[in-house]
C-alpha cells in the first residue's frame, strides 16, 4: 500500500465535492462523511442506512464498534454530513437495511476500489498532485481538526497512536505548520 497524503488546500477540498456532487449524490456523501468523522474507509464501506438515518433525518452521532479491540467509537455528524445525508437519502430509494454506499450493480457496498478510483479521480480532476486514495479521507479530517485546534491527544486516541509524532506524521503536519495553530475562543 502507498502512503497517501491528506487534502490540505481546503478550495481543493471544495472543487472536489462540487465535482462528486454533478456526478453522484452517493460519490459526494462517501466524501464528505469520510473528510468530516476520520471514519476508516473499510468502516464507511460496510455502514447501513440505519447507521446514520433515523425517522427520516440523519442521527446526531455514529457508533462504531472497533474490530480489533471491540471498543465502541462515536463519531459526531456535523452540518456538513448531515447536508450531504441528506441530499443523498431524502428521495427514500435506500431502506434501512440497505448499505449506504450500496453498490449500482447490486446489493452490495462499493469495493476499497471503487471507493479509491472514486476519490482518485475527483482529485485529479481538481489538480491534486501527490498520493490520494481512501485514506486521504481519514488524514485531510485528521489534518484539519488538529489545524482547528483538536488536542492532539484527541486524534492520537481516535487513531489508535501511541505517540504524539506518530500521530502528527501520520496527518501531516510539518514542524513549520506545528507553531501555526490558532487558538480563537473568540468569546
Amino acid at each position: 500500500m502507498e502512503y497517501v497524503v491528506p487534502i490540505k488546500d481546503i478550495r481543493k477540498i471544495n472543487e472536489m465535492k462540487n465535482i462528486l456532487k454533478k456526478s453522484s449524490k452517493r460519490d459526494y456523501c462517501l466524501f464528505v462523511l469520510g473528510i468530516n468523522t476520520g471514519i476508516k474507509a473499510q468502516d464507511l464501506l460496510t455502514l447501513k442506512v440505519k447507521d446514520v438515518w433515523e425517522n427520516e433525518k440523519p442521527k446526531e452521532f455514529l457508533t462504531i464498534k472497533n474490530r480489533k479491540s471491540g471498543a465502541l467509537v462515536t463519531h459526531y455528524l456535523n452540518v456538513r454530513v448531515h447536508e450531504a445525508l441528506h441530499l443523498y437519502l431524502d428521495n427514500g430509494n435506500l431502506l434501512p437495511e440497505d448499505f449506504l454506499f450500496r453498490s449500482r450493480r447490486d446489493t452490495q457496498p462499493i469495493t476499497r476500489q471503487q471507493a479509491y478510483r472514486i476519490i482518485n479521480h475527483a482529485a485529479r480532476e481538481v489538480g491534486l498532485d501527490g498520493n490520494i486514495g481512501t485514506h486521504t479521507l481519514r488524514k485531510t479530517f485528521g489534518y484539519h481538526a488538529y489545524r482547528k485546534g483538536v488536542a492532539i491527544s484527541i486524534l492520537m486516541s481516535l487513531f489508535h497512536h501511541h505517540s504524539r509524532s506518530e500521530t502528527l506524521k501520520y496527518i501531516g503536519i510539518t514542524e513549520e505548520e506545528k507553531n501555526l495553530i490558532k487558538v480563537d475562543v473568540n468569546l
